[in-house]
């Protein structure tokens, strides 16, 4: 239960990261995967239902027992609540308006992420267009653990801890490695964030405000879709930076578990990156893959071979271009 894991440090490569050459071979190969790149609309219809859907959860716990409003919180907040995350990933990427009206992808993710409870959207969207820009680079790709992470999380109790502990690293993880001057549109996505919150407490009560950031924090925590974290880019082979999964909680997730293709093909829609992975099966079906996120989580614990380490990392040259 204690042994110390073996990594002591990151996976250091001098390589630039491999989606950008595979992305010119295959749209060399197969050009017919540009017609993808287009908004997927009905995303829109789904981000609506998802919020309609919280707002009836926030009126139904409201006068519940409180063992009643954890039990929902965990068993469908947290799902809803994750999903949600994932909806203002695909939003970030203008998936729902396209790139043509960016200032209405941003407007609707400060929308998606009312029913969360805690102002993450605009935020998200500057960091992780560096994620994808500028994969593994140190002191930019906030993705990253921190040394602390890494160094103090290397036991299977402890690394147990961590993943529960998710929401709170992923949170002020930016703010030790890549800190930014706050924008407009942040300070607008805490404003609206926060007299969202002031009127469901003023309607429904603390039970509805503890169901809603409770089940964000679950939700993001230990539970089976936050295994998509680790599963993404922890190097559970050596050599390998990302991975996909091609299991059902896809469904959910608008298939971020096809996180090989979303890397090579960030302008298309989640909704489409299965006929990505059809078109171009000879690039993706010899990749390694997983088809469970919970034993993703279960080995990250177990195998003392891993740790938050456990991540190729570079040292970016030449001029870095940041949101």
């Amino acid at each position: 239960m204690g042994n110390t894991v073996a990594r002591e440090d990151f996976e250091w490569v001098y390589t630039d990261q491999p989606h950008a050459d595979r992305r010119k071979e295959i749209l060399a190969k197969h050009p017919e995967i540009k017609a993808l790149m287009k908004p997927d609309y009905n995303l829109i219809w789904v981000v609506v239902l998802m919020v309609l859907a919280q707002l009836t959860a926030f009126f139904l716990v409201k006068d519940l027992d409180w063992k009643w409003v954890v039990f929902w919180a965990y068993v469908f907040g947290s799902c809803i609540s994750h999903s949600m995350t994932l909806a203002i990933h695909e939003i970030s990427h203008n998936s729902a308006f396209g790139n043509s009206k960016a200032m209405w992808n941003r407007w609707f993710g400060i929308f998606a992420n009312l029913p969360l409870g805690l102002p993450y959207s605009i935020s998200f969207k500057r960091y992780h267009m560096d994620h994808h820009r500028y994969l593994g680079g140190d002191g930019i790709d906030v993705d990253i653990p921190t040394n602390f992470e890494g160094w103090f999380f290397c036991t299977r109790f402890r690394k147990f801890i961590w993943i529960v502990l998710q929401p709170f690293f992923y949170a002020i993880r930016p703010l030790c490695i890549n800190p930014k001057p706050i924008t407009r549109l942040e300070i607008i996505n805490l404003l609206a964030q926060l007299s969202f919150d002031v009127v469901i407490y003023y309607l429904w009560g603390v039970k509805s405000i503890f169901y809603m950031l409770a089940g964000s924090v679950l939700g993001l925590g230990l539970h089976p879709i936050s295994g998509h974290f680790i599963a993404e880019h922890y190097m559970f082979l050596k050599g390998h930076e990302t991975y996909s999964y091609y299991g059902p909680l896809n469904l959910l997730t608008f298939n971020v578990g096809y996180h090989n293709e979303h890397h090579d093909f960030p302008n298309i829609p989640g909704k489409s990156l299965p006929l990505v992975k059809k078109i171009a099966a000879e690039y993706y079906d010899n990749l390694p893959q997983y088809n469970s996120w919970i034993k993703v989580l279960y080995d990250f614990v177990m195998d003392d071979t891993i740790s938050p380490y456990s991540r190729m990392k570079r040292q970016l040259k030449g001029e870095v271009k940041q949101d």
